[in-house]
């Protein structure tokens, strides 16, 4: 068997493309069945925005897995594995769920219990946590019972921690990009450069969760054109939880044969190795650390654990003075940091300039934290390849001249709402720049605009 990363690449390319296409469609679909709900009290966007964008998505997983079904050097996971067939029936059942959620907004207890269904319906399928390498004590295997538990408990957390950080556009795509993206290098390592079969099937899984994000989000990006709602969220969490289990405590320690001596030694040894596949929090930490605090910040207020509100950290962001597109990206940049980090020193352990590196970048995030106002200036030669807020001002282009521009404005839409006979027409109200839907396409025709906002009804986005 060749290489197979040109495959893994068709199957990618093929994955973003059926997704990229037929979200368009989907977009006029919600629209049409009015899968738009009304602005809430938590929601960062200004106008009705379609939901649904989860059924291109799982469009995009079945042409991946149909793709990769007929490639010379990937059909070998579906002959001998039934884990494929198994993130299928799962990503089915999730998928049903949240599109009737998106339109009907079900209970969140119903959907707790979809999620738990889902992920038996993987386990009794053969998509399971065998056992679980433990330092200084050895690879211990899982009973029935306790794979079955832990590996529900996962996709539950993976599924909720993907679901808690969809509260800006892109925001979760490009998150669990990054996350995927990192855990498909290390997966592919295990498989092609160590000659480890187990991880073919993750390593398929995280190539065709790829796809499925990069092709939603070019019209997930700010200002949205459609939200992936529940129907996309839980589905991507689902499949980079399945990616997880798939490898986790599959992958023998010995058949590394980097270290020697007893198999004791040899997983207290390689710790570090196992630090993204020991349950997927380390690659989605950011997300992680969302849904505990949410979860203990409702509890101390005597709220559910599903109510909505606005203390998640990207609320946050934009309360202390963040714009919606650096919000976003600084939740890139830290998932990023962490997701690479950790596949970084899994690695090379012992290198010291990886800490060293991981350190310089967390204080570099630290900074661009501390400072929300900050707005860069693009070199000369890149002037072209920027938005204007990025480029340098030229002379007559300082504070004053806008201000003039401004004035000058005000005065025209004065003169032009003065109506024929000297009568003043009914003044419009002002939009502020940067709202979510001014400068992008609006879902419903003409552009409407809410002078208050409704009180937070569900619990999704």
């Amino acid at each position: 068997m060749g290489q197979p990363v040109r495959d893994y690449l068709l199957t990618l390319c093929v994955t973003a493309a059926v997704t990229y296409l037929l979200t368009g469609p989907v977009r006029k679909f919600a629209i049409a069945v009015g899968a738009m709900p009304a602005i809430r009290a938590r929601d960062v966007h200004r106008e009705p925005t379609p939901r649904l964008g989860g059924i291109a998505m799982f469009g995009g997983l079945c042409a991946g897995l149909i793709v990769a079904d007929h490639l010379a050097n990937l059909d070998g996971v579906f002959d001998l594995s039934s884990e494929p067939r198994a993130l299928l029936s799962g990503a089915a059942l999730i998928w049903l769920i949240g599109v009737l959620d998106d339109k009907f907004e079900i209970d969140a207890l119903i959907k707790l219990g979809g999620q738990m269904i889902a992920a038996a319906v993987m386990v009794l399928q053969g998509l399971t946590i065998l056992w679980l390498p433990i330092p200084g004590v050895g690879t211990v295997a899982l009973t029935q019972w306790q794979g079955t538990l832990l590996t529900v408990a996962l996709v539950v957390i993976t599924i909720n921690a993907v679901n808690f950080v969809d509260g800006l556009d892109g925001l979760a795509a490009g998150m669990v990009l990054i996350a995927s993206a990192a855990f498909f290098l290390y997966t592919y390592r295990l498989w092609y450069g160590h000659t480890i079969e187990a991880a073919a099937p993750a390593t398929l899984f995280t190539a065709i969760l790829m796809g499925m994000c990069l092709g939603f989000l070019p019209h997930n990006m700010h200002p949205a054109r459609i939200f992936m709602g529940d129907s996309g969220s839980m589905l991507i969490g689902l499949v980079l939880a399945a990616g997880a289990i798939s490898v986790t405590g599959q992958v023998d320690p010995d058949n590394l044969k980097i270290f020697e001596g007893s198999e004791r030694q040899a997983t207290h040894a390689m710790l570090p190795v196992f630090i993204p596949l020991l349950l997927p929090l380390t690659i989605i930490a950011i997300p992680a650390a969302d849904l505990v605090l949410a979860i203990v910040r409702r509890t101390w207020n005597g709220q559910s654990p599903f109510a909505a509100d606005r203390g998640h950290l990207h609320h946050r962001l934009l309360e202390i003075g963040h714009s919606h597109s650096r919000s976003v990206l600084i939740m890139y940049f830290w998932s990023a940091l962490i997701a690479f980090g950790a596949v970084g020193y899994s690695v090379h352990s012992a290198s010291m300039w990886i800490v060293l590196v991981i350190v310089g970048l967390s204080a570099l995030g630290l900074i661009l934290l501390l400072m929300p106002r900050f707005t860069p200036r693009a070199p000369l030669w890149a002037q072209r390849f920027v938005p204007p807020r990025y480029r340098r001002r030229r002379r007559g282009e300082g504070p004053g001249a806008a201000s003039a521009e401004g004035l000058e404005g005000q005065q025209g839409a004065a003169d032009a709402q003065m109506g024929q006979g000297g009568r003043e027409t009914a003044p419009r109200p002002p939009i502020a720049a940067g709202v979510s839907g001014v400068n992008g396409a609006t879902a419903i025709g003409p552009r409407s605009r809410f002078s208050d906002r409704r009180e937070a009804d569900s619990t999704r986005r």
